[in-house]
C-alpha cells in the first residue's frame, strides 16, 4: 500500500513541477498571450469610457452655464427663456448621471446616454429656438449613436447564445 501512495505522490510532484515550469516559461516569454475572444467587447468598453469623458465635459459645460462661470451678463442663466433654462438643467444633470453609468459600462448607463443623445437631437431639430438648431450637433450625436450600435452589435455577436 505504501508503494502505491509513494508512486502517486511522486507522480503528483512531477506534475506540479512540470506545471510550474510551464507557467514560468510563459511568464518569461516576450510575447503576451492574449485571447482575441472579446476584442469587440473591449472596444465597446473603450468607446463607452470615451463617451463618458465627453458626457462629463458636456455636463460640466451645462453646469457652468447654470452657475454663470461662462458667458457674459446678457447671457446669464436668469436672462434666458424658460425653455432654455429647463433644457440646460436637464442636460446638466442627465449628462453627468449618464457619464457615471458609461464609465462603469452598465446597461443603465447606456440607456441614460442614449436618452441624452436622442434628447439633444430632438431639441436641436424640433425646437431650434432653444439652442439654435445646429445640424453639426445633430450629426455628431448621430455618428456617436451609430458607432455605439455597431460596436454593441459586434460585441453581442462575440458571445455565444
Amino acid at each position: 500500500m505504501s508503494d502505491v501512495s509513494a508512486r502517486d505522490q511522486g507522480r503528483d510532484k512531477a506534475r506540479d513541477n512540470a506545471r510550474d515550469g510551464a507557467m514560468s516559461m510563459a511568464a518569461m516569454s516576450s510575447e503576451r498571450i492574449e485571447p482575441d475572444d472579446n476584442v469587440w467587447t473591449r472596444r465597446l468598453v473603450l468607446f463607452l469610457r470615451i463617451m463618458a469623458v465627453v458626457s462629463i465635459m458636456k455636463g460640466l459645460y451645462h453646469w457652468a452655464q447654470v452657475t454663470g462661470f461662462i458667458g457674459g451678463e446678457e447671457e446669464a442663466f436668469e436672462n434666458q427663456s424658460m425653455a432654455w433654462q429647463t433644457a440646460t438643467v436637464y442636460f446638466a444633470v442627465i449628462e453627468l448621471v449618464g457619464a457615471v453609468g458609461l464609465w462603469l459600462a452598465t446597461p443603465w448607463g447606456a440607456v441614460v446616454w442614449l436618452t441624452t443623445v436622442v434628447s439633444m437631437a430632438v431639441i436641436e431639430l424640433m425646437f431650434p429656438g432653444i439652442y439654435g438648431g445646429s445640424l453639426t450637433v445633430v450629426g455628431f450625436e448621430a455618428v456617436m449613436l451609430a458607432a455605439y450600435l455597431a460596436l454593441a452589435w459586434m460585441a453581442a455577436r462575440e458571445r455565444p447564445p
